[in-house]
């Protein structure tokens, strides 16, 4: 479905622009990896501000836009918020077991580590 009229719309790469190189960058940071993990165990889109994170709002809105440009996470306006989802087709189809292979470490990670 097309946006309205005057809506505001973010760009997003095509599925065959999304680069492996790219997609790793973006998960090798803690904060953009603790986002991935989140939108994983959510049941669908969350807003930018359900996430608590470490870092001030410029550089949390850094970190999203590295994810939606690496194309890991597609970012739509509802109203005033921005509402994220994992792109997990996208990222299945061009690199099959990447995503949940990665979760899955970041989890066991997690665990050893005493995080969350």
């Amino acid at each position: 479905m097309a946006p309205a009229a005057g809506a505001r719309t973010l760009a997003h790469p095509a599925r065959q622009e999304i680069r492996l190189e790219a997609v790793l960058h973006a998960l090798s940071d803690p904060v953009r990896l603790c986002v991935v993990r989140e939108l994983a165990a959510a049941e669908g889109e969350l807003t930018c501000s359900c996430f608590d994170l470490p870092v001030t709002k410029s550089t949390t809105t850094h970190h999203f836009r590295v994810l939606r440009e690496s194309g890991i996470v597609r970012q739509t306006y509802r109203g005033t918020a921005k509402m994220n989802g994992l792109r997990r087709d996208d990222l299945e189809a061009l690199f099959p077991g990447l995503l949940t292979g990665i979760l899955e470490a970041a989890e066991l990670q997690a665990g050893r580590l005493g995080g969350s």
